[in-house]
């Protein structure tokens, strides 16, 4: 006998009325079971403890092109040998050492050389480890790595990438960072704390970390890792080549080569210079191997793009736009090397190298930087009458550097409008930073054109050898520019007549910018 239809529902309902309440505690109890999993299976991360003696094989020996940051992490070693000379004289070790400075400098390098010349105890440990989803458990971390070293004192807490959780508080919605980064500052300055601990950090942002973090008393010293000069990276290179078979390789040249390069920049290079002799089939590596690591690092992995006639006269005409401004502004490092074969996403390059370092660049220097950067798109539009996408990079660099000597340098008209001023920005200083921006690239691209349209003829050979040969060296470079002598311009008052332009605005109808 079957139940009418409203029957059968009313059963339904009187059963789940019936079973909602177990129902219920099945699914609480369901829930409770499955984060009790989930929390016993989070990472128990602990503090990696290192054994100086038979682990930790980097030391001073192993480190070049730093010898200001050791020299100042030299007397913490002195301190952690003999703390007896100092205490004699009243003298503490210092909390913490900040090491801060471009990636690849050698921050984590320096700090394992410290903890190798000190024979202390060891606790590496990076600060990502100590976040997480949950509230407190940073904190706890931070507690036990403390304890762990304190008991085996002396020692050296190493933090990496402290900037993780050493941020300005205040701005972690979720509060965990705070508390992670709170229970740090207790640990380093607290009514806790005790000798024979020093605490290593790096962090590759600074500027971010929170102000309490760097005061005296926590990280007393900053030590700034910078990229090394050229006597520093030709000690690099021989670090890195220790263990090598050299042929014919001057170090001396190459280092003069890697201006800006950080160590592992040229641990990178030295690499790649060793495969490319493996890939030749050489027992040693050559001049010419160090020759396409650097281009390789630099430039990139060649590609196999295969460009047709007319993309490729585009591309030499406007790899040769860059090279002939190069050469005719003196203040511009020298052509190294010119390619249209394509690397990485570029489908050319053309190679500057320095014949020195310099820290300190003039206004008119940087406005020749830009000229050359322009001098390709420049001779793409006087050769062919129209510009491609071929220039993307070098707009964005150019971009870059305006951007930079307005607000950054007050390479304008104004001191005062640049970024670095206190208080409130008006619409007008922001529409007079726009223009002057805009000024100093339309300055660098009036030179380009003035230089390029001045030795056409040059202009042709270059490119007409790059679609020859595909790649021109120094030698090349010289021969096809023998006799031509460096240009000596006036610098332009492109500024001035910006700001003119402001005070007198032009009547109705003319072209702004118009040359």
């Amino acid at each position: 006998m079957q139940l009418p239809l409203a029957d059968f529902f009313q059963h339904v309902q009187d059963f789940a009325l019936q079973w909602s309440g177990v129902a219920t505690l099945l699914f609480m109890a369901a829930m409770v079971f499955f984060f009790w999993r989930v929390l016993k299976s989070l990472p128990r991360t602990k503090p990696q403890q290192i054994k100086p003696a038979s682990n930790l094989s980097v030391g001073w020996k192993e480190i070049a092109g730093a010898d200001e940051a050791k020299a100042e992490l030299q007397e913490i070693v002195d301190f952690l040998r003999d703390p007896k000379r100092f205490r004699k004289l009243g003298a503490r070790v210092p909390k913490g050492v900040m090491l801060h400075g471009p990636p690849g400098t050698g921050k984590t390098l320096l700090a394992k050389a410290v903890a190798h010349e000190s024979g202390a105890q060891f606790f590496s440990q990076s600060a990502a480890a100590f976040v997480e989803m949950f509230a407190g458990l940073g904190a706890a971390r931070i507690r036990r790595l403390f304890s762990i070293a304190r008991k085996n004192a002396p020692a050296i807490i190493f933090i990496d990438e402290l900037d993780a959780v050493g941020g300005r508080r205040g701005s972690d919605l979720s509060g965990e960072k705070d508390q992670t980064l709170n229970q740090l500052l207790v640990e380093m300055d607290g009514f806790s704390t005790t000798g024979d601990l020093v605490v290593l950090g790096a962090s590759n942002f600074i500027e971010k970390l929170d102000p309490a973090l760097m005061r005296p008393g926590r990280f007393d010293r900053q030590v700034f890792v910078a990229p090394p000069d050229v006597k520093g990276r030709q000690g690099i290179l021989g670090v890195h080549t220790r263990d090598k078979p050299l042929e014919d390789v001057d170090l001396e040249l190459v280092a003069q080569q890697t201006s800006g390069l950080t160590g592992a920049d040229l641990a990178n290079i030295c690499n790649e210079a060793a495969i490319f002799a493996a890939r030749r089939g050489g027992a040693t590596i050559i001049g010419v191997d160090f020759e396409h690591a650097l281009e390789r690092v630099i430039a990139g992995v060649q590609s196999r793009r295969v460009l047709n006639d007319h993309e490729k006269r585009v591309v030499a005409y406007h790899e040769a736009g860059h090279a002939l401004c190069g050469e005719l502004l003196p203040s511009v490092d020298r052509v190294h090397k010119i390619s249209i074969v394509p690397r990485g996403r570029a489908l050319g390059f053309t190679l500057n190298l320095p014949a020195e370092d310099r820290y300190l660049k003039t206004r008119e220097e940087l406005i020749d930087y830009m000229t050359v950067l322009l001098g390709g798109r420049v001779a793409e539009q006087i050769v062919f009458g129209a510009i491609t996408t071929g220039a993307s990079d070098d707009l964005k660099r150019v971009d870059e550097i305006a951007d930079a000597m307005i607000n950054d340098y007050a390479m304008g008209t104004s001191i005062t409008a640049h970024r670095g001023s206190d208080g409130a920005v008006s619409d007008l200083t922001l529409r007079i930073r726009d223009e002057e921006r805009q000024e100093l690239a339309n300055e660098a691209r009036r030179v380009a054109r003035r230089l390029i349209e001045a030795h056409l003829d040059k202009l042709d050979e270059l490119a007409a050898e790059l679609l020859e040969r595909e790649v021109l060296d120094r030698p090349a470079i010289d021969r096809i520019m023998a006799g031509v002598p460096p240009v000596r311009r006036e610098p332009e008052v492109g500024l001035r007549v910006a700001a003119a332009r402001r005070a007198d605005p032009p009547a109705q109808g003319a072209a702004p910018g118009a040359e």
